[in-house]
Protein backbone atom coordinates (compact mmCIF):
# COMPACT_ATOMS: atom_id res chain seq x y z
CA UNK A 1 0.00 0.00 0.00
CA UNK A 2 1.23 3.25 -0.73
CA UNK A 3 1.41 5.82 1.96
CA UNK A 4 0.20 9.99 1.44
CA UNK A 5 1.01 12.56 4.20
CA UNK A 6 -1.60 14.19 5.87
CA UNK A 7 -1.27 18.29 4.47
CA UNK A 8 2.02 19.43 5.57
CA UNK A 9 1.53 17.75 9.40
CA UNK A 10 4.27 15.12 8.79
CA UNK A 11 1.45 12.53 9.90
CA UNK A 12 1.82 9.49 7.12
CA UNK A 13 -0.73 7.00 6.74
CA UNK A 14 -1.66 4.65 3.90
CA UNK A 15 -3.32 6.11 0.86
CA UNK A 16 -6.80 4.41 1.89
CA UNK A 17 -8.17 4.42 5.29
CA UNK A 18 -10.55 2.20 7.21
CA UNK A 19 -13.87 4.09 8.36
CA UNK A 20 -15.15 1.64 10.47
CA UNK A 21 -18.82 3.08 11.47
CA UNK A 22 -20.45 0.55 9.64
CA UNK A 23 -18.85 -2.19 11.69
CA UNK A 24 -21.15 -1.39 14.43
CA UNK A 25 -24.01 1.31 13.28
CA UNK A 26 -26.13 2.47 10.35
CA UNK A 27 -25.29 -0.50 7.98
CA UNK A 28 -27.89 -3.24 9.22
CA UNK A 29 -26.71 -5.17 12.43
CA UNK A 30 -23.45 -4.86 13.97
CA UNK A 31 -21.12 -7.11 13.33
CA UNK A 32 -20.14 -10.08 15.83
CA UNK A 33 -16.54 -8.88 18.06
CA UNK A 34 -14.79 -12.27 16.35
CA UNK A 35 -15.71 -10.87 12.99
CA UNK A 36 -15.16 -7.46 13.37
CA UNK A 37 -11.70 -7.69 14.83
CA UNK A 38 -10.96 -10.04 12.17
CA UNK A 39 -11.55 -7.60 9.32
CA UNK A 40 -9.58 -4.97 10.98
CA UNK A 41 -6.64 -6.74 11.16
CA UNK A 42 -7.40 -8.70 7.64
CA UNK A 43 -7.54 -4.78 6.54
CA UNK A 44 -3.98 -4.02 8.75
CA UNK A 45 -2.62 -7.24 6.99
CA UNK A 46 -3.63 -5.86 3.24
CA UNK A 47 -1.49 -2.38 4.10
CA UNK A 48 -4.29 -0.40 5.72
CA UNK A 49 -3.05 1.56 8.20
CA UNK A 50 -5.84 4.29 8.92
CA UNK A 51 -8.44 3.25 11.27
CA UNK A 52 -11.09 5.87 11.72
CA UNK A 53 -13.69 5.49 14.22
CA UNK A 54 -15.89 7.79 16.71
CA UNK A 55 -17.06 7.69 20.44
CA UNK A 56 -20.68 8.17 19.16
CA UNK A 57 -20.47 4.93 16.59
CA UNK A 58 -22.33 2.62 18.81
CA UNK A 59 -22.11 4.68 20.70
CA UNK A 60 -19.14 3.76 22.10
CA UNK A 61 -18.86 0.03 21.57
CA UNK A 62 -17.16 1.33 17.88
CA UNK A 63 -13.91 2.64 20.07
CA UNK A 64 -13.99 -0.90 22.17
CA UNK A 65 -13.77 -2.79 18.45
CA UNK A 66 -11.16 -0.77 17.38
CA UNK A 67 -9.11 -0.51 20.42
CA UNK A 68 -9.65 -4.46 20.87
CA UNK A 69 -8.37 -5.11 16.82
CA UNK A 70 -5.35 -2.60 16.96
CA UNK A 71 -3.96 -3.23 20.77
CA UNK A 72 -1.22 -5.77 19.21
CA UNK A 73 -0.01 -3.69 16.41
CA UNK A 74 -0.70 -0.31 18.18
CA UNK A 75 2.43 1.29 17.39
CA UNK A 76 2.22 0.56 13.54
CA UNK A 77 -1.28 2.08 12.75
CA UNK A 78 -2.92 5.49 13.27
CA UNK A 79 -6.24 6.02 14.76
CA UNK A 80 -8.45 8.46 14.23
CA UNK A 81 -11.70 9.32 16.64
CA UNK A 82 -13.59 12.18 17.32
CA UNK A 83 -15.69 14.44 20.43
CA UNK A 84 -18.66 16.73 19.86
CA UNK A 85 -21.70 15.16 21.00
CA UNK A 86 -22.59 15.05 24.80
CA UNK A 87 -23.76 11.33 24.40
CA UNK A 88 -25.23 10.65 27.75
CA UNK A 89 -27.25 13.85 27.80
CA UNK A 90 -29.28 13.75 25.08
CA UNK A 91 -27.01 13.61 22.22
CA UNK A 92 -26.52 17.10 21.70
CA UNK A 93 -23.63 19.20 20.18
CA UNK A 94 -21.32 19.80 23.35
CA UNK A 95 -17.95 20.88 22.68
CA UNK A 96 -17.00 22.44 25.55
CA UNK A 97 -13.49 22.13 27.31
CA UNK A 98 -15.03 19.73 30.06
CA UNK A 99 -16.78 17.41 27.53
CA UNK A 100 -13.58 17.30 25.00
CA UNK A 101 -11.41 16.19 28.34
CA UNK A 102 -14.13 13.53 29.26
CA UNK A 103 -14.56 12.26 25.05
CA UNK A 104 -10.79 12.23 25.22
CA UNK A 105 -10.35 10.00 28.49
CA UNK A 106 -12.94 7.84 27.30
CA UNK A 107 -11.73 7.46 24.04
CA UNK A 108 -8.49 6.46 25.12
CA UNK A 109 -9.59 3.67 27.65
CA UNK A 110 -11.63 2.27 24.62
CA UNK A 111 -8.85 2.17 22.45
CA UNK A 112 -6.65 0.78 24.80
CA UNK A 113 -3.84 3.20 24.10
CA UNK A 114 -2.05 6.45 25.55
CA UNK A 115 -2.56 8.75 23.00
CA UNK A 116 -4.89 9.47 20.35
CA UNK A 117 -3.21 10.08 16.99
CA UNK A 118 -5.62 12.12 15.13
CA UNK A 119 -8.83 13.54 17.04
CA UNK A 120 -11.73 15.27 15.12
CA UNK A 121 -14.12 18.02 16.20
CA UNK A 122 -17.46 15.35 14.81
CA UNK A 123 -19.37 18.39 13.85
CA UNK A 124 -18.67 22.48 15.00
CA UNK A 125 -20.86 23.51 17.66
CA UNK A 126 -22.02 27.23 17.37
CA UNK A 127 -22.11 27.73 21.47
CA UNK A 128 -18.38 27.03 21.55
CA UNK A 129 -16.17 29.40 19.82
CA UNK A 130 -13.70 27.69 17.79
CA UNK A 131 -10.77 29.37 19.48
CA UNK A 132 -11.91 27.71 22.75
CA UNK A 133 -12.23 24.12 20.96
CA UNK A 134 -8.83 24.25 19.40
CA UNK A 135 -7.09 25.66 22.60
CA UNK A 136 -8.53 22.80 24.73
CA UNK A 137 -6.95 19.94 21.95
CA UNK A 138 -3.85 21.96 22.18
CA UNK A 139 -3.42 22.06 26.13
CA UNK A 140 -4.36 17.87 25.22
CA UNK A 141 -1.75 17.85 22.65
CA UNK A 142 1.01 19.56 24.87
CA UNK A 143 0.22 16.58 27.82
CA UNK A 144 0.63 14.34 25.15
CA UNK A 145 -2.69 12.53 24.83
CA UNK A 146 -3.36 13.68 21.68
CA UNK A 147 -0.96 14.17 18.60
CA UNK A 148 -2.99 15.65 15.60
CA UNK A 149 -5.80 17.74 15.53
CA UNK A 150 -9.03 17.74 12.79
CA UNK A 151 -12.19 18.77 11.97
CA UNK A 152 -15.19 17.17 10.33
CA UNK A 153 -17.78 18.76 8.02
CA UNK A 154 -16.63 22.52 9.11
CA UNK A 155 -16.80 25.91 6.80
CA UNK A 156 -14.09 27.61 5.47
CA UNK A 157 -14.38 30.03 8.53
CA UNK A 158 -13.82 28.07 11.31
CA UNK A 159 -10.99 26.16 9.76
CA UNK A 160 -9.54 29.26 9.59
CA UNK A 161 -10.14 29.91 13.11
CA UNK A 162 -8.89 26.93 14.01
CA UNK A 163 -5.70 27.04 12.06
CA UNK A 164 -4.81 30.04 13.55
CA UNK A 165 -4.94 28.82 17.13
CA UNK A 166 -3.44 24.93 16.55
CA UNK A 167 -2.36 23.78 13.24
CA UNK A 168 -5.03 21.39 11.66
CA UNK A 169 -3.63 18.11 10.19
CA UNK A 170 -7.39 17.13 8.34
CA UNK A 171 -10.37 18.35 7.68
CA UNK A 172 -12.80 15.19 7.07
CA UNK A 173 -16.25 15.45 5.11
CA UNK A 174 -18.22 13.81 2.45
CA UNK A 175 -16.67 13.71 -1.14
CA UNK A 176 -16.84 11.50 -3.82
CA UNK A 177 -18.29 11.42 -7.69
CA UNK A 178 -21.53 12.47 -6.70
CA UNK A 179 -21.11 14.68 -4.29
CA UNK A 180 -18.36 17.31 -5.00
CA UNK A 181 -19.36 20.39 -3.17
CA UNK A 182 -16.22 20.09 -1.38
CA UNK A 183 -13.99 21.81 -5.14
CA UNK A 184 -15.99 24.68 -4.42
CA UNK A 185 -14.28 26.56 -0.76
CA UNK A 186 -13.15 23.94 1.15
CA UNK A 187 -10.40 21.91 -1.08
CA UNK A 188 -8.73 25.52 -2.23
CA UNK A 189 -8.49 26.89 1.66
CA UNK A 190 -6.97 23.01 2.27
CA UNK A 191 -4.66 23.44 -0.37
CA UNK A 192 -3.48 27.43 0.96
CA UNK A 193 -3.15 26.41 4.94
CA UNK A 194 -1.71 23.06 4.37
CA UNK A 195 -4.18 20.30 5.63
CA UNK A 196 -5.29 17.35 4.73
CA UNK A 197 -8.13 16.13 3.54
CA UNK A 198 -10.25 13.11 4.47
CA UNK A 199 -13.38 12.07 2.68
CA UNK A 200 -15.69 9.83 4.31
CA UNK A 201 -18.69 8.01 1.78
CA UNK A 202 -15.91 8.08 -1.35
CA UNK A 203 -18.48 4.81 -2.65
CA UNK A 204 -21.69 7.18 -2.13
CA UNK A 205 -22.60 4.71 0.65
CA UNK A 206 -22.38 1.88 -1.55
CA UNK A 207 -24.24 3.65 -4.71
CA UNK A 208 -21.03 3.94 -6.86
CA UNK A 209 -20.10 0.53 -6.46
CA UNK A 210 -22.96 -0.79 -8.89
CA UNK A 211 -24.21 -2.68 -6.39
CA UNK A 212 -27.56 -0.57 -5.36
CA UNK A 213 -30.18 -1.49 -7.35
CA UNK A 214 -32.58 1.65 -8.41
CA UNK A 215 -35.46 -0.41 -6.59
CA UNK A 216 -33.51 -0.87 -3.38
CA UNK A 217 -34.89 -0.06 0.21
CA UNK A 218 -33.62 -0.45 3.20
CA UNK A 219 -34.07 -1.41 6.95
CA UNK A 220 -35.05 0.81 9.94
CA UNK A 221 -31.44 -0.12 10.83
CA UNK A 222 -29.98 0.97 7.51
CA UNK A 223 -28.83 4.87 7.92
CA UNK A 224 -29.68 5.28 4.23
CA UNK A 225 -33.44 4.67 4.84
CA UNK A 226 -33.24 8.73 5.87
CA UNK A 227 -31.74 9.79 3.46
CA UNK A 228 -33.47 11.79 0.41
CA UNK A 229 -31.04 10.43 -2.06
CA UNK A 230 -31.91 6.76 -1.30
CA UNK A 231 -35.34 7.28 -2.17
CA UNK A 232 -36.49 5.05 -4.91
CA UNK A 233 -37.32 7.97 -7.14
CA UNK A 234 -34.12 9.47 -6.47
CA UNK A 235 -32.02 5.83 -6.83
CA UNK A 236 -33.75 5.51 -10.03
CA UNK A 237 -32.96 9.22 -11.08
CA UNK A 238 -29.22 8.70 -9.81
CA UNK A 239 -29.06 5.65 -12.30
CA UNK A 240 -27.63 7.68 -14.95
CA UNK A 241 -24.03 8.17 -12.95
CA UNK A 242 -23.47 4.44 -11.74
CA UNK A 243 -24.41 3.57 -15.61
CA UNK A 244 -21.91 5.88 -16.72
CA UNK A 245 -19.27 5.04 -13.45
CA UNK A 246 -19.66 1.20 -14.97
CA UNK A 247 -19.11 2.28 -17.98
CA UNK A 248 -15.74 3.56 -17.57
CA UNK A 249 -15.09 1.35 -15.27
CA UNK A 250 -15.40 -1.48 -17.41
CA UNK A 251 -13.15 0.31 -20.41
CA UNK A 252 -10.56 0.69 -17.97
CA UNK A 253 -10.92 -3.26 -16.84
CA UNK A 254 -11.49 -2.06 -12.77
CA UNK A 255 -14.04 -2.32 -10.87
CA UNK A 256 -16.84 0.82 -10.76
CA UNK A 257 -15.66 1.35 -7.00
CA UNK A 258 -12.30 1.42 -7.66
CA UNK A 259 -12.78 3.60 -10.60
CA UNK A 260 -14.43 5.83 -8.12
CA UNK A 261 -11.77 5.41 -5.03
CA UNK A 262 -9.21 6.14 -8.20
CA UNK A 263 -11.27 9.58 -9.15
CA UNK A 264 -10.85 10.78 -5.17
CA UNK A 265 -7.36 10.12 -4.96
CA UNK A 266 -6.38 11.53 -8.13
CA UNK A 267 -7.46 15.07 -6.99
CA UNK A 268 -4.80 15.62 -4.38
CA UNK A 269 -1.20 13.96 -3.48
CA UNK A 270 -2.55 15.17 0.33
CA UNK A 271 -6.14 13.28 0.07
CA UNK A 272 -6.99 9.80 2.10
CA UNK A 273 -10.40 8.16 1.61
CA UNK A 274 -11.84 6.23 4.04
CA UNK A 275 -14.38 3.64 2.42
CA UNK A 276 -15.98 1.76 5.15
CA UNK A 277 -16.80 -2.20 4.59
CA UNK A 278 -17.93 -5.02 6.78
CA UNK A 279 -16.38 -7.35 4.08
CA UNK A 280 -12.17 -8.43 3.37
CA UNK A 281 -13.31 -9.43 -0.44
CA UNK A 282 -14.31 -5.19 -0.44
CA UNK A 283 -11.39 -3.89 0.96
CA UNK A 284 -8.54 -6.08 -1.08
CA UNK A 285 -11.55 -4.35 -3.89
CA UNK A 286 -10.86 -0.88 -2.73
CA UNK A 287 -7.39 -1.20 -1.69
CA UNK A 288 -7.06 -2.11 -5.51
CA UNK A 289 -7.75 1.55 -5.94
CA UNK A 290 -4.45 2.68 -4.86
CA UNK A 291 -2.80 0.73 -8.33
CA UNK A 292 -5.27 2.48 -10.72
CA UNK A 293 -3.73 5.44 -12.65
CA UNK A 294 -5.98 7.75 -13.82
CA UNK A 295 -4.41 9.57 -16.75
CA UNK A 296 -5.50 13.33 -17.47
CA UNK A 297 -7.39 12.11 -20.85
CA UNK A 298 -9.29 9.41 -18.38
CA UNK A 299 -10.07 12.46 -15.78
CA UNK A 300 -11.49 14.32 -18.30
CA UNK A 301 -13.90 12.06 -20.27
CA UNK A 302 -14.83 11.25 -16.60
CA UNK A 303 -15.45 14.64 -16.02
CA UNK A 304 -17.40 15.02 -19.44
CA UNK A 305 -19.69 12.05 -18.81
CA UNK A 306 -20.68 13.16 -15.76
CA UNK A 307 -21.26 16.76 -16.11
CA UNK A 308 -24.95 16.67 -17.51
CA UNK A 309 -25.77 14.41 -15.24
CA UNK A 310 -28.24 16.01 -12.31
CA UNK A 311 -28.02 14.26 -9.02
CA UNK A 312 -31.38 13.96 -6.90
CA UNK A 313 -32.07 14.31 -3.41
CA UNK A 314 -30.25 16.23 -0.88
CA UNK A 315 -27.32 13.89 1.10
CA UNK A 316 -28.70 14.58 4.65
CA UNK A 317 -31.75 14.23 6.19
CA UNK A 318 -32.76 17.70 7.05
CA UNK A 319 -31.93 16.70 11.08
CA UNK A 320 -28.36 16.13 10.09
CA UNK A 321 -28.04 18.75 7.48
CA UNK A 322 -28.82 21.26 10.44
CA UNK A 323 -25.21 20.32 11.88
CA UNK A 324 -23.21 21.26 9.04
CA UNK A 325 -21.37 24.03 9.43
CA UNK A 326 -20.74 26.71 6.95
Amino acid sequence: MKKRTLGKSGLEVSAIGLGCMGISQSYGAPMPLPDAIALIRGAFDRGITFFDTAEVYGPYKNEEVVGEALQPIRDRVVIATKFGFNIEGGGAMDSSAQRIRAAVEGSLKRLRTDRIDLLYQHRVDPNVPMEDVAGTVKELIAEGKVLHFGLSEAGVKNIRRAHAVLPVTAVQSEYSLWWREPEEQILPVLEELGIGFVPFSPLGKGFLTGTVSKDASFGKDDYRSTVPRFSQDNLAANQALVDAVSRIAGEKKVTPAQLALAWVLSQKPWIVPIPGTTKLHRIEENIGAARVDLSGDDLATIDQALSSIAIAGERYSPQHQARIDR
